[in-house]
């Protein structure tokens, strides 16, 4: 069960500590260890292809702020690893695709990889995992040769210094490794990479480390051209009736995602391997696209993202494997400006670059997490009854000196229709507010302002 093995990993980590010499950072990682996990979570991936960034500093502020509690990062930046010491944030790290051919040809550069990257900020900095390239076997085929040299040494280079139980080595998965996904119980893995996808397995099971799989619905939904009806896709409440059902198991399916990872349960099933956990490392719905994708938007993002947090914190598991819920990472944190088209691929995230929400999520039951919920969210609007100049001038300063995120009102973007001063204003005004973090004060600006509990991307 994934909450066994939390709980596994989190007592083994317990052992290695007092077993270890007695420091102030042995003593942080022990008293963090104890705090085991009460079931599965949810994290976040952050990207970097932005063009102004928080700080380090600011961003561990903002994750500790949202309450999240895992993140995946694509690389092993120490600024950040470092600003995220002391805190109790579990940090999946990212090996890029290309290091792969350095690390899989050299034991001496892996190990020197892990020296340099995990054993210089562990404990302090709680690293959880190691994710070995990503989408290597389907997206980069000329490197799948290295992918498990890599892997067996960067995990040999672990277990020298005596972390190998404690941070799990694997590698991130496309969707598309598993061919005939539906029905499930038919679905099985490339045959072309069978040979290697069954190496790693073998590692992953010697290793109890989880298959790191990137599951989109978004895509297949996309792809299914109707056949896929789009509230499977978002975990909408279905009747029995549209529900999918696998004719061979007569398992019932109320959402896409739960399918697509019980069709990676039963490829492995295929292969021999049943003791392996799927960990979800990207999952999302993009809030904006082009003409050619109707269904990026911030309604459909919102739906999605907050229903795969309840699902999660639910624990319902899936049909086949109902008490084990995957733990999953949500793409992204946040929207990644300098991305190429299409449109879609610069609008996964939860908030823009500078920390404001690009919507806000329906998630009061999950227990704290991502405190941009809408439960008793208040707003700051232009006030009914103010002069278009006074208006102006508050936008003006809003977006200038308040430096509010304007982006969505600038012409052709979401949010410019309406094209008032008055939409324009409550926009920013609301922008400034929600990055103020609803301070007093924040929402006045003159007089111009008021508080309302209406959102105005909605309104």
């Amino acid at each position: 069960m994934a909450v066994s093995n939390s709980v596994s990993f989190l007592l083994l980590i317990l052992l290695h500590v007092f077993t270890c010499s007695f420091s102030a950072e042995t003593q942080f990682a022990a008293d963090v260890k104890r705090e085991v996990d009460k079931g599965p979570y949810v994290g976040v991936n952050i990207g970097t292809d932005i063009s102004a960034t928080l700080s380090t500093a600011d961003l561990v502020a903002f994750l500790q702020f949202q309450k999240i509690t895992h993140v995946r990062i694509y690389d092993a930046d120490p600024d950040l690893l470092n600003s995220l010491k002391g805190t109790k944030i579990r940090v999946i790290l990212g090996v890029p695709n290309n290091q792969l051919l350095g690390i899989g040809s050299s034991s001496a550069t892996a190990a020197a990889w892990i020296a340099r990257n995990v054993v210089a900020h562990y404990p302090q900095t709680l690293i959880t995992a190691v994710a070995v390239g990503d989408e290597v076997l389907t997206t980069v085929p000329s490197s799948a040769p290295l992918l498990l040299p890599a892997i067996e040494s960067l995990y040999a280079a672990l277990a020298a210094a005596d972390l190998h139980e404690v941070i799990k080595v694997s590698t991130p998965c496309a969707a598309s490794l598993v061919l005939d996904p539906f029905p499930p119980s038919q679905a099985f893995f490339n045959q072309t990479l069978a040979p290697l996808i069954s190496q790693l397995l073998g590692f992953l099971s010697r290793t109890a480390a989880p298959l790191m799989m990137n599951l989109y619905p978004y895509y297949v939904f996309m792809q299914s051209k109707g056949v896929v009806p789009l509230d499977n896709a978002l975990f909408k409440p279905l009747p029995p009736s549209k529900e999918m059902v696998d004719p061979n198991t007569l398992l019932h399916y109320t959402n896409v995602l739960d399918a697509m990872i019980d069709s990676v349960y039963f490829s492995m099933k295929n292969l021999n391997f049943s003791d392996v956990v799927v960990l979800v490392t990207e999952t999302g719905w993009p809030s904006k696209g082009d003409a050619k994708e109707p269904h990026a938007t911030l309604d459909n993002a919102d739906t999605y993202n907050s229903n795969l947090i309840k699902h999660v914190f639910d624990r319902i598991g899936t049909p086949l494997h109902p008490e084990v819920t995957s733990n999953v990472y949500i793409y992204e944190l946040f929207n990644e400006d300098l991305r190429s088209p299409p449109v879609s691929e610069a609008n996964w995230g939860l908030f823009y670059a500078n920390a404001t929400p690009v919507y806000l999520l329906h998630v009061s039951d999950s227990g704290g997490f991502l405190a941009n919920d809408t439960t008793n969210q208040t707003y700051c609007v232009a006030a009914d009854g103010v002069d278009k100049k006074t208006l102006q001038a508050a936008l003006d300063w809003a977006c200038g000196p308040g430096r509010a995120n304007c982006s969505e009102i600038q012409p052709g973007e979401a949010c410019y229709q309406p094209n008032t001063v008055q939409s324009h204003a409550s926009y920013a005004f609301d922008s400034y507010y929600q990055k103020s973090k609803n301070a007093a004060g924040a929402c006045y600006f003159q007089g111009a302002a008021m508080i309302t509990t209406t959102d105005p991307i909605r309104r």
